[in-house]
């Protein structure tokens, strides 16, 4: 199979969607994999080590996308991309297509066959294609809330450790899954008081024993939402409903009563965010002011830090890659009910449920789609 790797284009995002080691794995298996030129140099990856493990390296991002029967990217794509599609492609990437209707129309148009990294799901519910990014997500929203609340970036001037005889921030985290998890582990590490707040008990008390005591955990409701919100310095909002819009926790009437210079990271935005007022920016223009707090919602915050992000997403994706490349897209999802999930949209047919209610769209049965 012809695999096919774009410089990604989207602003400040710095990954690619290869390793050289996963262009050498793709290559042992017999397979061509081209590799636009200057796509991994925001990851310190040069075409020279793409060209030694086995890729041909192509002048552009016109070539690259029609030299391509599978093509890989890290995030949507985006307007000026949709002329690439055709209907004998097939893209693996990110797609949250319930916040993306535009994009969705473009799939649908062109018949693209679209597998959304985000929706591969595991029968115990796990996300194995958005948990390595939804790490490094959560990790990155104390660090980058924490420099959000310096007054020189718009902030109150707290520290969130303090110093002694001072209070600690108190940083409140809505959703215990991965990325909540990672971002209440940073937020501890830094010396703040930590709220965690999910609607399942079972994971809050594994919350509670594994850091013994020392996370607030509370069930999340609204009333405990409300009280939590308008006690916090930084609220890092981090739920997730696969492959649909995030639930809005936090309204703006919330928001108005929350602490002057008081900071909100939506790591939910690529998916609509969590947060009323939420709505994607980018890493040259992060934040913006919703009454006397401030907001940060960077829709690819984990490309930032592209040299941990690339690899920590091929690990994950390559062995995805793989099974499509070995057997085709349709033979794949067949023997893999996990990759299945992943299809989103096929011959100009959505065959995701919760994207097509965000879009008062039509669907297929995922069970047709494959027959």
């Amino acid at each position: 199979m012809k695999v096919a790797i774009p410089r990604e284009i989207k602003n400040n995002e710095f990954r690619v969607a290869i390793t050289p080691a996963g262009v050498h794995e793709l290559v042992s298996f017999g397979h061509e994999v081209f590799i636009e030129t200057g796509a991994g140099l925001g990851s310190l990856i040069t075409d020279a080590a793409y060209h030694d493990a086995g890729a041909t390296i192509l002048s552009d991002a016109a070539s690259t996308w029609a030299a391509a029967e599978l093509l890989l990217k890290v995030k949507e794509p985006v307007a000026s991309e949709y002329d690439y599609f055709r209907s004998d492609l097939v893209l693996f990437t990110y797609l949250h297509l319930a916040a993306e209707a535009e994009l969705t129309q473009a799939l649908l148009a062109s018949g693209v066959t679209a597998i959304a990294y985000e929706t591969v799901q595991l029968p115990s519910r796990a996300l194995p294609l958005l948990a390595p990014m939804s790490e490094v997500a959560g990790r990155l929203a104390p660090i980058v809330g924490a420099n959000a609340m310096l007054t020189p970036n718009g902030g109150p001037g707290l520290l969130v450790p303090g110093v002694p005889g001072t209070h600690p921030a108190r940083i409140t985290v809505l959703g215990g899954g991965v990325a909540g998890t990672a971002a209440l582990q940073i937020s501890l590490g830094l010396g703040a008081e930590v709220t965690v707040l999910d609607t399942n008990l079972f994971r809050l008390r594994e919350l509670d024993a594994l850091y013994f005591g020392r996370v607030k955990t509370i069930a999340s409701n609204s009333f405990e939402i409300d009280k939590a919100v308008v006690q916090a310095d930084l609220v890092i909002g981090s739920v997730l409903i696969p492959g649909a819009r995030a639930p809005k926790l936090v309204s703006n009437e919330l928001v108005s009563r929350m602490k002057p210079g008081s900071v909100l990271v939506d790591i939910a935005v690529d998916q609509g965010g969590c947060f009323a007022d939420s709505h994607a920016t980018t890493h040259a223009d992060p934040t913006f002011r919703v009454h006397q707090s401030l907001f940060y919602c960077v829709a690819n915050m984990p490309g930032a830090v592209p040299s941990t992000s690339t690899y920590a997403l091929t690990n994950a994706t390559l062995p995805y890659v793989r099974m499509i490349a070995n057997q085709g897209w349709r033979a794949a999802l067949r023997a893999d009910a996990a990759l299945a999930r992943g299809l989103n949209a096929v011959g100009g047919t959505l065959v995701s449920a919760p994207v097509a209610q965000a879009h008062d769209l039509p669907f297929r049965a995922l069970i047709d789609a494959l027959a």
